[in-house]
């Protein structure tokens, strides 16, 4: 409860801290940026803190945080120091919207944290290596931090949300496994008010354009500051429909039982295809899931076969799947921030940052510099937290700036120079302003592949997506007019002044199927190449699939046309989106046409077709680019480790997530607001009904995870309470090493995800030798730098000679020899030669620590 308190306190001080600094950035948003200031300052505090530690110029403890932490307060006063009438006038008339964001924040941290107190455990998955991080980061006197499970090397790895955690950790006072739980529990929250802002911030533009075309006004219910908590909704509580398919079979519901033999047959469940779902159920019947892991297959939905029928995994992670796993990886630590660079593309969309910079070579950038840099901050801070983010989050940023720049200069091929000439010096600027980071970083990818036997089922992708496709096609129609008519059909008020919409399909379809096209091309020319380039591999490829190359291509053309339903799915949300998306420019004549042949529709200087609404503008830009997310792992991936497209889906998909969930949100609340009669009675009765089926899965989850929230050893956020129950040698070997002098710790090697291996080095931060061998291989693209360290450890163990132990030891500058339970069942070790030649440390009970001199 302390430490939670204390991290409440602490965030809510630097999020009042940084406040005035992102007032001035955000003018542009009705909130100011009040919803995106802890993030925004954890960014800024974090940046300086680690580029200060890297540069030598500060060390990695309490007096370099703290000086940071001071910069970041400078600044903040320096940026309102010439505004404090219009910030304080800010404050007085926003209060609804400071309240709500306070209370939203405090909620959503306690509610995780308490699920994270009834379920802290940091076994499994790849939390030991998130926990190893972190603790590595607290050892580390400077920056780059030590790898903890590769000694003599610095980690690997986009790192900067675990330089954050151990941050807050040692300004906090609290060790590396509650700071993991306390962090997992703070990304929700800045999820839930960052996302919260974001659609505040939409909805507001809305409503105030609304008024000033005299518009229907909304009842409270529906004002910007309630609606937008749908935004959380979506983003963070509704899952998948893959729960709800959990209770119909638990139910035993679509099976026939043999009345003779007693067996279960279901063609809908077969049909299906879903793993454990394609089993009989157990009787007797219930309405809850039980079977063990059940809550895992949600994250499994998508389901890949190669060509002889073998299955292939692939991840399709959701926010609440992470945040009940508990998981801290960079992908979710990237939250946050994602949804920050989303609300610079906003506050940059609506013309936020009105400016010129004159670079070198005659350049021009439309835009302030505060703006740029910060812009570029985040970008290269997305890099830097999760490195896949970084290209989503620049396409929105560049493609807000060239929408912006279009509604105030017309659509013609300037655009296109804009596009370049911001998206060139943003992208230097943050790799220049990251570059120490990029020194010591080293990557699995290798290129583009193509994917040409792994197209999705449409079931699947709706199971996957459905409670969020339904409401964004609900407001998809809506939009088109189809909708509108429909609600005069059944009002008689006038309730927009949209009804004479005419959406540019021609533009709309040339662009969406002239872009699947091309992903279709790119991966027949990618496999082309791949022939001559790599053709051993082809070759080898194509003798695994018992298919020559004419049949393979046969094979998987048929397989993508009987899995056409999902390609049809994403080209209905893609094309309407591209459709409308271009019709609401309000531009010079000059424009569109001049970029497509014969249009059938000229752009003329006359009264638009539509008065444009900037938010739904940037609704249809965030649904395209999502679309082009989940689009493109159909067509292509990127090549690494797994040889398959199954990281390529989960990265994707995750982002597509966010975006998605927030078009989804916004979406139903306008809806909600201007739906009228027996429309209105229908979707809000849809609505529900996708709420409902979304929301069981946090229900039943969180139920099976925390078993009931009775938690078998009581509540608390610290996983290193388990170790002190469970193995108290170990627990008390663990504590003195956190005492000793830095070196390397030797211990049991093991495989990746068997969390009682490097399990030392977990706790502790200490460098060992070698800790999951698959992982650093995964982290810096080879295994080169591992050499023989398995081998050898064994070795040092198991070998009776202490001069072959002892080249061992100086080889690898190890100081502390780890003899434990694990490493006894795990090796043979002849431990005499340690009580000859070295002086044991600690022992106490079966635990004994060496120290090399």
């Amino acid at each position: 409860m302390t430490a939670f308190l204390t991290w409440y306190i602490l965030l809510t001080l630097l999020g009042w801290l940084t406040f005035p600094l992102i007032y001035t950035l955000f003018p542009a948003l009705a909130d100011r940026g009040y919803t995106l200031a802890r993030a925004a300052g954890l960014l800024i505090w974090g940046y300086a803190f680690w580029l200060l530690a890297s540069l030598g110029v500060a060390q990695n403890d309490l007096g370099g945080i703290l000086f940071a932490l001071a910069i970041l307060i400078g600044l903040s006063v320096w940026s309102i120091s010439n505004l404090q009438s219009q910030f304080t006038n800010y404050l007085r008339s926003h209060l609804s919207l400071i309240l709500t964001t306070e209370i939203l924040f405090f909620v959503a941290f306690a509610f995780l944290a308490f699920v994270r107190s009834a379920n802290p455990e940091l076994t499994g998955t790849e939390r030991p290596m998130e926990l190893a991080f972190i603790n590595g980061i607290l050892r580390s006197p400077t920056f780059p931090p030590q790898d903890p499970w590769l000694s003599g090397y610095a980690i690997s790895y986009y790192y900067f949300g675990y330089v954050m955690t151990a941050m807050l950790a040692r300004l906090s006072g609290i060790n590396g496994s509650t700071a993991h739980n306390l962090m997992t529990s703070l990304i929700f929250a800045l999820g839930a008010i960052g996302s919260y802002g974001i659609l505040f911030n939409l909805l507001s533009r809305d409503s105030v354009q609304r008024s000033a075309s005299r518009l229907p006004h909304s009842s409270f219910i529906f004002h910007p500051s309630s609606s937008a908590l749908l935004a959380p909704l979506f983003f963070l509580l509704i899952s998948n429909f893959e729960t709800l398919l959990e209770v119909l079979h638990r139910l035993g519901l679509f099976w026939k039982k043999d009345p003779v033999t007693g067996e279960f047959t279901s063609a809908f469940w077969k049909w299906l295809d879903m793993k454990e779902l394609s089993l009989p159920p157990v009787e007797p019947f219930a309405w809850a899931p039980d079977r063990y892991l059940w809550w895992w297959r949600a994250s499994r939905v998508i389901q890949d076969y190669d060509m002889l029928g073998g299955h292939r995994e692939v991840i399709d992670e959701f926010p609440f799947f992470s945040f009940l796993l508990g998981d801290l990886h960079p992908h979710v630590l990237a939250i946050p921030f994602s949804l920050l660079a989303i609300s610079v593309a906003l506050n940059l969309f609506l013309g936020g940052w009105r400016g010129q910079i004159n670079l070198p070579w005659g350049i021009s950038l439309h835009i302030s510099i505060p703006g740029f840099l910060f812009a570029a901050l985040t970008l290269g801070g997305l890099a830097f937290l999760n490195t896949w983010d970084i290209l989503v989050a620049a396409a929105l940023i560049v493609s807000a700036y060239v929408f912006w720049r279009a509604h105030e200069d017309g659509w013609n091929w300037t655009r296109l120079e804009d596009l370049f000439m911001l998206a060139i010096p943003l992208a230097l600027l943050s790799l220049v302003l990251y570059f120490p980071f990029y020194l010591g970083f080293s990557s699995q990818a290798g290129g583009i592949l193509p994917n040409f036997m792994y197209p999705t089922r449409g079931v699947h992708l709706w199971v996957m997506w459905g409670t969020l496709l339904i409401p964004i096609f609900s407001w998809l129609i809506y939009y088109s007019g189809v909708g509108q008519l429909a609600v005069r059909l059944s009002s008689s008020e006038l309730l927009d002044s949209r009804e004479n919409l005419k959406p540019n399909w021609k533009l709309g379809f040339s662009l969406g199927l002239g872009f699947t096209l091309l992903l279709f091309l790119a991966a027949f020319i990618i496999g082309w190449v791949g022939t001559f380039v790599e053709k051993e591999f082809v070759e080898y490829f194509l003798a695994s699939q018992n298919m020559t190359a004419a049949q393979y291509i046969a094979a998987t053309s048929l397989r993508r046309l009987t899995y056409i339903a999902s390609l049809i799915t994403l080209l209905a949300v893609l094309i309407p989106s591209l459709s409308f998306l271009f019709t609401n420019l309000q531009s010079p004549a000059s424009s569109l046409q001049s970029l497509i042949p014969n249009p059938q529709l000229p752009i003329t200087n006359e009264e638009p077709i539509v008065n444009p609404l900037p938010s739904t503008q940037f609704i249809l830009l965030i649904l395209t680019l999502a679309s082009i997310l989940v689009l493109a792992p159909e067509f292509v991936y990127l090549r690494d480790q797994f040889g398959y497209r199954i990281n390529t889906v989960f990265k994707f998909y995750y982002q597509a997530w966010m975006l998605w969930s927030l078009a989804a949100a916004f979406g139903t609340a306008v809806l909600l607001q201007n739906l009228r009669g027996v429309i209105n009675i229908l979707f809000r009765v849809l609505a529900g009904l996708v709420i409902f089926a979304g929301l069981l899965y946090p229900v039943f989850g969180l139920m099976t995870k925390t078993n009931n929230f009775k938690p078998f050893y009581g509540f608390t956020l610290d996983d290193f309470d388990r170790v002190l129950r469970d193995n108290p040698d170990e627990a008390a070997a663990i504590q003195f090493l956190l005492t000793v002098p830095d070196g390397v710790i030797a211990e049991a090697v093991g495989d990746s995800y068997q969390s009682e291996y490097a399990r030392i080095s977990t706790y502790t931060g200490l460098q060992t030798v070698l800790g999951w061998p698959g992982h650093e291989s995964q982290w810096r693209g080879t295994a080169a730098p591992q050499g023989s360290r398995r081998d050898d450890i064994e070795k040092l163990y198991a070998t009776a000679r202490w001069d072959e132990a002892q080249a061992i030891i100086e080889q690898y500058n190890i100081r502390y020899i780890y003899i434990g339970i694990m490493e006894r069942v795990s090796m043979p070790v002849n431990e005499e030669k340690f009580q000859l030649h070295l002086t044991p440390v600690f022992q106490q009970g079966g635990v004994v620590i060496y120290e090399a001199p």
